[in-house]
């Protein structure tokens, strides 16, 4: 009778604590971007959101987006564990206006925002850093490497981006396994 009072009541739980299906969350742009149809100096951007269900309320995903001057576009560096199931590298980047898009359903806070000429001059370092990211074919939950791992890599390269992750940034700490 007790051991199925616990079962129940955990799987209650469990139940409401899912955050629905992750094909119909949000992605719509959170619109705290600077948009490059008005912006035209160079922008470097670094945003993290809740993680996908149960795991947000304690961690988040990070990841980063440039776009040089008078760039129509950002380019936007984000690691993705499920890309391995696809056989393509967890580390992706891709083109788009909205680079402050929804992660599935949780609104994305700026952790940093740099505009001008010192943007311009750190573009270049951080994609140099993505390039040389040696984990872009890993991907580990705990301890890493994992979607803060990346941010937290790039700013060990970039030490003038000034990059300070959110504690939730779990894995971010995993970056300090390789200084190259």
């Amino acid at each position: 009778m007790y051991r199925t009072l616990v079962v129940t009541l955990i799987t209650a739980l469990l139940i409401g604590c899912s955050s629905g299906d992750w094909r119909t969350a949000s992605r719509e742009p959170a619109g705290i971007a600077p948009s490059p149809a008005i912006e035209t100096q160079p922008v470097i951007e670094v945003y993290a959101a809740d993680a996908f269900g149960w795991r947000g309320w304690f961690a988040v995903h990070t990841w980063i987006a440039v776009k040089p001057a008078n760039a129509k576009e950002y380019t936007v560096y984000e690691v993705v564990g499920w890309r391995l199931n696809r056989g393509q590298p967890a580390l992706h980047n891709y083109k788009t206006a909205a680079p402050d898009r929804y992660w599935y359903g949780a609104k994305p806070e700026k952790v940093l925002s740099m505009v001008g000429d010192k943007a311009g001059e750190l573009i270049p370092q951080i994609i140099d850093a993505a390039e040389r990211y040696p984990w872009a074919n890993e991907y580990e939950a705990v301890p890493g490497p994992n979607s803060n791992t990346f941010p937290a890599w790039v700013g060990l390269q970039v030490p003038e981006l000034g990059l300070d992750l959110p504690f939730s940034a779990i894995g971010s700490g995993y970056a300090e396994n390789d200084q190259n």
